[in-house]
């Protein structure tokens, strides 16, 4: 199946009322990675026959893709890895997250994604200037849509995300982690959207998602000033989901992982399309969807395991239909 397809598939399911800004940002998507991916790529054949593997192989060498074992299948990974750069994103980089993400769209098994970093004390230091530097105007307004619409796509999936925060976040590092449904730090991150310092603005959706999580007022105040914050005051902004000891937050991310895990996987699904579409439109039209969410799990197999494991007093086991 083309990319085309595989974004238009993800809109038809998962955007909802949302479908009009989203297959805007998503179509763009579309025409940036097209000709990076031709049908015939290697990308392509890795898509379709790599993933029954347990270590899951991008093209690119600065994201890796690890789906985790028993007991805890159906929790995948998304490793940056590129400590040269201190996980700056490059093209490279931004090539494996898009493949990355491309492949847990299409992995039924997945059930909550993991964005971590390999390296100990950096999650992602941003855009990689270095290349930047190297590029024309034209070229850096193509890269930022496309990271715009990689991040978007992110935001998109219908499955939970988590962003596991250790050491620095920062510019496009930290709108990734904005775009995820929770994010979980260590004591010593450091976050923060330094664009106005080099005369430009968040450009990934840091504008937008920032000020939705944080309040308009903080939201400027950090954006105009470059300002970057600590763990604890990320927690207490309501920036971060959870701020634990430096070193701690994969360990604290796996353990919600893992909960989540155990839930109903279309309900975890349903319940995310809910807040997320409800909380773009009115109240009246909210308890709509919320109903409408509700009546697709009523003749789900699910459903009726978790009935019977309440009455007879064990822990369901539930499989995604």
């Amino acid at each position: 199946m083309g990319t085309v397809k595989v974004l238009s598939r993800s809109l038809g399911r998962h955007c909802g009322k949302r479908s009009e800004p989203y297959s805007s940002q998503l179509f763009d998507f579309c025409k940036f990675t097209q000709p990076l991916i031709p049908e015939n790529s290697h990308f392509h054949h890795w898509q379709y026959h790599s993933r029954r593997t347990l270590i899951l192989q991008s093209t690119s060498q600065s994201v890796k893709l690890n789906r985790l074992s028993i007991p805890d299948t159906g929790i995948v990974e998304v490793k940056l890895d590129r400590p040269e750069a201190k996980n700056a994103i490059g093209r490279d980089m931004l090539r494996g997250l898009r493949e990355s993400l491309e492949s847990i769209h299409e992995d039924a098994s997945a059930r909550v994604v993991m964005i971590c970093s390999s390296l100990p004390k950096v999650f992602c230091a941003g855009a990689d200037l270095k290349e930047r530097k190297t590029m024309n105007p034209s070229e850096v307004q193509f890269f930022v849509n496309s990271l715009r619409s990689t991040i978007s796509f992110l935001e998109a999936l219908h499955i939970p995300t988590i962003a596991v925060i250790e050491g620095a976040a920062l510019g496009g590092g930290l709108e990734m982690a904005l775009s995820c449904d929770l994010r979980i730090c260590g004591e010593d991150a450091v976050l923060g959207l330094p664009e106005t310092g080099l005369a430009i603005i968040p450009g990934a959706g840091g504008t937008q998602r920032l000020p939705r999580l944080v309040g308009k007022s903080v939201a400027k105040e950090l954006i105009f000033t470059g300002r970057k914050i600590n763990g604890r005051d990320a927690l207490s902004m309501g920036l971060v989901n959870h701020c634990v000891p430096a070193g701690e937050a994969h360990s604290k991310a796996l353990e919600i992982a893992r909960d989540i895990n155990q839930k109903g996987p279309i309900a975890v699904r349903m319940a995310k399309r809910a807040i997320n579409e409800g909380l773009e439109i009115g109240m009246e039209s909210a308890l709509e969807l919320e109903e409408e969410c509700y009546e697709q799990l009523l003749n789900t197999k699910d459903r009726l395991e978790g009935l019977a494991a309440f009455a007879e007093k064990r822990k369901p086991v539930y499989t995604g239909q």
